[in-house]
């Protein structure tokens, strides 16, 4: 196989990576200035219509590599599939239709279509019956729809493989490459992958035609004297969240990141109406005029500055010791040079990031990258907000007491005490009034409806640490969403080159360490109708119920196969919606049709364990996945 190793540096503009106009026009629109690295190099191979063997982390900007190009070649006018991105789930998939749809904002008539297994086949087959240009799929749904008939690749021109080491892993990659090999031999494909382990060099051998080979290194460490937090936007507007983080917590100057130049301005105009000293920074303004900005921050003479990732790039000011993500950035690497702009000379820093519940990969992402969790944040209550606008009234009336000038007014308060016969005290309570204006000294002791931000942000987050109670273990976004060890490996797939009949005969590898996993984690059996004589394999199950489910794959225990059906073990307390869900699904045309056990499977002989090789090793603390495709 023929690889390219030269690498493109980044362009000065995306206009010069042969991108046409409507497609420009979106870029600008999303904030986006110069191309990640893994686009400046990948771009112009995909335009020419060239393979590409990429190897990049999540989080480098990999999406706009293949979808910035393929809308550039797209035929609107044809209502044929020109383009498909396979990924390994159902999350992924609509993060990047969404994407798609964002570029091609000025793409007039351009459709996407998500496509993935838990949804209804109408709506699908409805969005591939009116011709969408663009198809983002999981293997097995894509599969069954061209086995169908409703979905034809007679006109595909790109094949993307997003995440291939993933898809791997998932025991999809048999389905990957039937997909492969159904397509025309015209297309252009690329696959991106974080590792290439030899399963993945093989299929790129075997289908990739003298591709070129981009590898992108991620500069992803992040300081360890920066504090990470996030904040899931639950019930309060964001401004509202920011508003109580100014208050409550105590900063020198403060990085405040958005997406796009105008909401540069926009931000920065109403913290100033809050009575904030804030002003913008963005590409837009001349370079002088983004000098002052930064003297003025540096000087103490204003305390937040709202900025793009562009305009802050390489700004270093050491009284900066909050960073806040107002708008999540797009990628992994983005996040790690702003949040780069605290923590500076040794100093300790704070980061927190506002996340959508959309944005929830992203967070995993950043941790993966990173090797560094984000504690999620519990916004400050109006108990805390109150309590500090007392203690800065405190300070403002001692340092008014320390200055020289006010024994002026001592007799004029003397004064008006003698004639209308008024207290000194309330006197003096009427004038801060007066200073005050007509803004409220505190706030009221109540949270306006659906605010509750911290209870709020626990139920919302993907990784909080609430437990559900030992008693009874629940398969519910706190449990699911616990954060698990960087030494957990993942299930075992279909990466080994063994027979099915050799893989059955000998005991799993590491089979008394899985043991005593199960025998510690919360786990409950239940007896699925499908079998060997079905001719499912381990990697079957497991995808199906991670897929339909929305679990981790590493969510599912051991799995036995017998004759006519199987047993599978899964955290205890699965919610009723899940489990009739799971009834419904099919498995090598099989309904699954699950019910719990009698027996637990780590009771069974070791010899009937052996049988099956698809046995995950994992901690017992879990965490969250998208649902999966």
């Amino acid at each position: 196989m023929h690889t390219d190793e030269t690498i493109s540096a980044p362009q000065t503009s995306f206009a010069e990576l042969g991108l046409i106009g409507p497609v420009l026009e979106a870029i600008s629109a999303v904030g986006y200035e110069t191309p990640s690295p893994i686009q400046a190099a990948t771009i112009p191979h995909l335009l020419a219509g060239r393979d590409i063997l990429g190897q990049a982390q999540t989080g480098t900007g990999k999406t706009a590599a293949f979808a910035l190009p393929i809308l550039s070649r797209i035929d609107v006018a044809q209502r044929r599939t020109q383009a498909l991105v396979l990924a390994p789930t159902r999350e992924l998939a609509i993060q990047v239709a969404e994407a798609f749809q964002r570029y091609a904002a000025h793409l007039p008539d351009f459709h996407v279509a998500p496509i993935y297994g838990g949804q209804s086949y109408a709506p699908q087959l409805q969005s591939l019956r009116r011709g969408a240009h663009v198809i983002v799929a999981t293997p097995g749904r894509v599969m069954d729809h061209m086995k169908r008939g409703s979905l034809s690749l007679e006109a595909l021109r790109y094949l993307v493989l997003d995440e291939a080491d993933e898809m791997l892993q998932m025991g999809f990659i048999d389905d990957v490459e039937w997909v492969l090999e159904q397509a025309p031999a015209t297309r252009t494909i690329a696959l991106f992958s974080a590792t290439l382990p030899p399963a993945i060099r093989r299929i790129a051998q075997k289908h990739l035609k003298t591709p070129a080979e981009v590898t992108i290194k991620s500069k992803t460490t992040t300081a360890a004297n920066i504090r990470q937090r996030y904040w899931m936007v639950s019930g309060l507007h964001k401004l509202d969240a920011l508003t109580r983080i100014l208050e409550a917590e105590a900063f020198e100057g403060m990085l405040v990141f958005t997406r796009t130049k105008q909401s540069t301005v926009e931000l920065a105009e109403r913290l100033e109406a809050r009575g904030f000293a804030a002003e913008a920074l963005n590409g837009d303004m001349q370079q002088a005029h983004r000098e002052r900005t930064i003297a003025r921050l540096r000087a103490g003479q204003t305390d937040i500055v709202v900025a793009t990732d562009v305009a802050a790039r390489g700004l270093d000011v050491e009284r900066v010791g909050h960073v806040i993500n107002f708008d999540a950035p797009y990628d992994v690497e983005s996040y790690v040079h702003r949040i780069g702009r605290t923590g500076r000379a040794g100093r300790s820093g704070e980061a927190i990031l506002f996340l959508a519940p959309r944005e929830r990969h992203l967070l995993r992402a950043i941790e993966k990258a990173t090797r560094q969790s984000i504690e999620l944040m519990q916004l400050p209550t109006i108990a805390d907000v109150n309590e500090r606008r007392v203690a800065r009234f405190m300070e403002r009336i001692t340092d008014a007491l320390g200055a020289e000038d006010w024994s002026s007014y001592q007799p004029l308060v003397e004064q008006y005490e003698r004639e209308h016969n008024v207290p000194a005290v309330e006197i003096a309570a009427a004038l801060a009034r007066m200073a005050q204006g007509g803004k409220p000294l505190l706030l009221p002791d109540r949270e306006p409806r659906g605010a509750e931000p911290a209870r709020n942000a626990a139920l919302d987050a993907p990784r909080s640490k609430a437990t559900a109670p030992a008693d009874k273990p629940k398969l519910d976004k706190a449990t699911l969403d616990r954060p698990t060890s960087d030494k957990r490996t993942r299930t075992d797939s279909p990466q080994r080159s063994t027979s099915r009949d050799a893989q059955e005969s000998r005991p799993a590898r590491g089979e008394r360490e899985r043991e005593r996993s199960h025998d510690d984690a919360e786990m409950e059996t239940y007896r699925i109708e499908v079998g060997r004589v079905h001719g499912v394999k381990p990697a079957n199950i497991m995808g199906a119920i991670a897929n339909e489910a929305g679990l981790d794959g590493a969510h599912v225990g051991r799995i036995e196969i017998m004759d006519d059906h199987s047993f599978v073990d899964l955290p205890q307390g699965m919610p009723k919606e899940i489990f009739r869900h799971l009834q419904k699904v099919r498995v090598a045309g099989q309904a699954l049709q699950i019910g719990r056990a009698r027996k637990p499977l780590r009771t069974e002989s070791r010899s009937a364990r052996a049988s099956q090789p698809h046995a995950p090793r994992r901690d017992h603390k879990i965490r969250s996945k998208a649902k999966r495709g």
